[in-house]
């Protein structure tokens, strides 16, 4: 099969569309014809080098659509041709005290595709019959594509663990990420009050209104954290939802209002930031750290896609032979939405 792959870590030089052995299934998995793929930051990340071992060489991607090739002697629940999602984080149809609780993310078994195993950058993909789902015929595979990580994501953040009340003013960083984009969707869905968002373009700034914004903050024109005190009148947002890391860490916090909540699911400017142990407690501020989701919460998502009160985003679509362009583009910032690769 037809596959992008790298063979050590490094720059984007280091992708290569190339020819791989097809995935060999075992009694309880299930062979998926991967339609489409989206790209993650943590594509990018697996690439440069997390310092986890994984297979070698690597297929990156954990957003996969497509449709049912075959399946393990085992498997009942689903037949070839079915139009799947594989779910991003998976745990191999593991019971325990975090899967059965909802929480499976922290289970010892959880794994996301396209890690430390292999992905969906490729003609062909792998999984536990339990982590593939189906979906209907509505959207396109590009759109399903666009649906499971940063969907899921944002509905842990919001509405798990901030618990979003209606009325309640909400910032959500970047609007013209996948996680942004899902992130202003769900905040309307929950009955926010107010929900104000950034973005780096006027262009995007039209793109959020469209999805439901209500202010929206171009950061290379304005300090975001002073125009959200102005918006609120000094009060400041009661959930601020953040995931890039210390380029807006300490403005976020700024702009936080008492009693509120910051959850948080990402590092795309860096790891390492500073905090003043202080404001934290005067404040009385909760700060939350959210890692993907449960397959609860992305049951739900599907339900709410399907019945059309959430929408994926699709920015830009590349083939799969392009994966390296896709990838820059991302690092470009250029993307509203998802950037879907197509197989």
């Amino acid at each position: 099969m037809q596959a992008v792959i790298f063979r050590e870590h490094g720059g984007l030089d280091k992708l290569e569309y190339t020819d791989v052995p097809e995935p060999r299934i075992a009694a309880d998995q299930v062979l998926v014809n991967v339609r489409a793929c989206a790209l993650n930051h943590l594509d990018i990340w697996v690439r440069q080098g997390l310092g986890i071992p994984m297979e070698m060489p690597h297929i990156s991607g954990n957003d996969i659509a497509g449709e049912v090739a075959a399946v393990g002697a085992n498997v009942k629940s689903l037949q070839p041709g079915q139009r799947v999602i594989i779910a991003p984080g998976v745990t191999d149809g593991a019971v325990d005290e975090w899967t059965t609780s909802g929480w499976d993310s922290m289970s010892p078994a959880f794994d996301i595709m396209g890690m430390r195993r292999q992905g969906g950058y490729a003609e062909f993909a792998k999984a536990h019959h339990t982590d593939v789902l189906p979906v209907s015929d509505k959207l396109s595979f590009e759109e399903w594509a666009a649906i499971p990580l940063v969907f899921l994501t944002a509905w842990h953040m919001l509405v798990t663990r901030a618990q979003l009340k209606p009325g309640e003013t909400v910032l959500v960083q970047a609007a013209g990420s996948g996680i942004g984009s899902a992130a202003i969707q769900i905040a309307r869905l929950c009955g926010a009050g107010r929900i104000i968002t950034t973005v780096g373009s006027g262009e995007k700034a039209a793109q959020a209104k469209a999805l439901g914004a209500d202010d929206v903050l171009n950061y290379r024109q304005c300090d975001f954290a002073v125009e959200v005190l102005k918006l609120t009148g000094k009060r400041g947002a009661d959930v601020i939802f953040e995931h890039i890391g210390p380029e807006t860490w300490q403005k976020n916090l700024g702009c936080l209002g008492r009693a509120g909540r910051l959850v948080t699911c990402g590092a795309t400017s860096g790891p390492q930031t500073t905090l003043d142990i202080r404001g934290l407690y005067v404040r009385q501020h909760t700060i939350m750290g959210c890692y993907m989701g449960g397959r609860r919460e992305l049951l739900e998502v599907l339900r709410l896609v399907e019945a059309g009160k959430l929408r994926p985003v699709v920015g830009r679509v590349f083939p799969l032979r392009e994966a390296a362009a896709a990838q820059q583009y991302m690092l470009d910032r250029k993307n509203f939405g998802k950037i879907v690769l197509t197989v």
